[in-house]
């Protein structure tokens, strides 16, 4: 497998949708102007290509100086297990080496545990820290 990782160029949307949807990120793909925004607007975004076909992408979002919050990582079915999730992630985290969070939210499966433990993260809780998201107010 021959792959091209590119840095900072959105892909095209019928690819972009095409991997949100074998991710089944639907949320995504019910509003497609809003998620190119979101590429668009992003601080760091790297995207693997296999035949001039998308089949990874990584986006984080920031300030580039001390933070640096791993959004969305996606590979599609077909590439997973070949390093392409790895790759992208090592050059999201040495394009800011000095950034001192690097951070991300995810599914609670052991897999992702695995993945992104040998990456050199780790669960919040491990640190003495915890992490919240927002619900919204009930009224």
């Amino acid at each position: 497998m021959c792959l091209e990782y590119i840095e900072g160029k959105v892909p095209e949307l019928e690819q972009v949708l095409r991997l949100y949807n074998d991710a089944g990120w639907l949320a995504y793909t019910e509003k497609p102007e809003q998620l190119m925004q979101a590429l668009e607007r992003s601080l760091y975004l790297v995207c693997a290509y296999e035949d001039g076909q998308l089949c990874g992408l990584l986006r984080a979002v920031g300030d580039g100086c001390t933070i640096l919050y791993i959004q969305d990582i996606l590979v599609e079915h077909a590439h997973r297990r070949a390093g392409v999730g790895r790759r992208m992630m090592e050059m999201a985290i040495s394009t800011f080496p000095d950034v001192r969070q690097k951070a991300l939210m995810t599914d609670e499966t052991p897999e992702m545990h695995g993945f992104y433990e040998s990456l050199g993260f780790c669960p919040v809780g491990q640190m003495g820290m915890t992490a919240f998201y927002y619900l919204g107010k009930e009224e």
